[in-house]
């Protein structure tokens, strides 16, 4: 059944013409026992004119009422009776009222509701009531010009809140998609913030520890041993931070391993220090203010800082260098600078956001900053050195 409904939509105008042929050869048996009906020349045509409205009423609606109207008017004028061909009238006033233009619509009403008085008038029904009888009988001759209409234009308003349903579905289908690729955009950023921000600061330790021991390798093996103890340490700190990011693209990997990293924060920053000062660099260290919890984000966002500053000053401060870190706690939020007595960076990598693929530590922190509502300052200090300031709120906005 559904190929014969699928063949029968693809073809409309021949089915139209198979009930065109229909009607046209009922309407001929019909008037073949009818007495009366007028000029058989006319006849004729009438008939097949109606019929050529029902077969073509899909492919030109507009066309097809106005024949129809036609039609009618010819009737009047020869006198061809009411005919079974007449049912014509009903299917192009339903296909205009469901398919044409309101202008149509409205015509093929007003067309509709004359047709059965007009018919009354020209061949007036034995009723033996009077003239009530002939307003009941011209009444119900309205309805089924009216009903028609109805069903139409019932048809049509059905349509359009079908299309207006299926509009508002695909739309929200967009905004989901679009939503999806916005917060994939973000979650891709944050990984890569993430993942840039521990390998940039693990692998430089260990390339300096690394470079360290094999310079004293034969004069010092004590100083080389502990110089792979520390890139040992600072590799699986690495991984076991790389297993927690990766963790995220595969849900319940955490719990199905049995093995958890939490993100770091500002307690942790000793330890940070600890590492960078072990891999040569100089740090100095100062906690002003109370410390105190604060959110996840602000203090995730301070570590980031804090490393990805002590690792550009390895990769840009030149011999001799130091740093000294500054963590301040305000009523309102948390403060922090990063100083270095080095040669600085170059100014590519601060001004222009980045110049050959370089550049994305510093991006990447104005990006952790702008996430919590903060501001970031970075460039060279007077005097020398390379300076790196951030205020993080407590409340995004603030």
């Amino acid at each position: 059944m559904q190929r014969v409904y699928a063949f029968l939509r693809r073809y409309p105008t021949g089915v139209d013409t198979f009930w065109a042929v229909f009607v046209v050869g009922v309407a001929v048996v019909s008037m073949s026992g009818t007495t009366h009906v007028g000029s058989p020349a006319a006849a004729v045509p009438i008939l097949l004119t109606l019929g050529a409205v029902i077969a073509l009423r899909r492919r030109m609606p507009v066309w097809m009422l106005m024949l129809a109207a036609a039609a009618g008017v010819a009737q009047l004028v020869f006198d061809t009776q009411v005919m079974a061909a007449d049912f014509a009238m009903l299917v192009i006033i339903y296909t205009v009222a469901a398919d044409g233009p309101r202008w149509a619509s409205r015509l093929a009403l007003a067309g509709g509701l004359c047709a059965a008085p007009l018919a009354q008038l020209r061949w007036p029904a034995e009723t033996g009531s009077g003239p009530l009888g002939a307003v009941l009988v011209t009444a119900f001759g309205i309805v089924p010009f009216a009903l028609a209409w109805v069903l139409g234009d019932s048809m049509r308003t059905r349509r359009a809140y079908l299309a207006q349903l299926e509009e508002r579905a695909a739309r929200l289908e967009r905004e989901r998609e679009a939503q999806s690729k916005v917060a994939v955009a973000a979650e891709r950023a944050r990984i890569a913030r993430e993942l840039h921000d521990v390998v940039a600061h693990n692998v430089s330790v260990m390339v300096v520890q690394a470079d360290g021991a094999a310079y004293v390798m034969d004069a010092a093996p004590d100083q080389a041993k502990k110089a792979l103890e520390t890139i040992s340490g600072t590799g699986r700190q690495a991984l076991a931070e790389m297993r927690r990011l990766l963790g995220v693209l595969r849900t319940g990997e955490p719990e199905e391993s049995g093995e958890y990293v939490p993100q770091p924060d500002v307690d942790q920053l000793d330890e940070l220090i600890e590492q960078v000062r072990v891999s040569g660099l100089p740090v100095d260290f100062k906690v002003e203010g109370t410390p105190r919890p604060l959110p996840s984000g602000v203090e995730l966002t301070a570590y980031r800082i804090v490393q990805e500053a002590l690792t550009n000053t390895r990769k840009h401060g030149g011999s001799g260098v130091g740093a000294s870190v500054r963590l301040v706690y305000f009523d309102d939020g948390l403060g922090l600078l990063v100083e270095d007595d080095g040669k600085g960076a170059p100014h590519e990598l601060y001004e222009d956001g980045g110049a050959d693929g370089r550049g994305h530590g510093l991006i990447g922190m104005r990006e952790r900053v702008g996430m919590v509502g903060g501001t970031l300052d970075a460039g060279p200090r007077p005097g020398g050195g390379f300076r790196i300031s951030a205020l993080l709120p407590l409340k995004p906005g603030v």
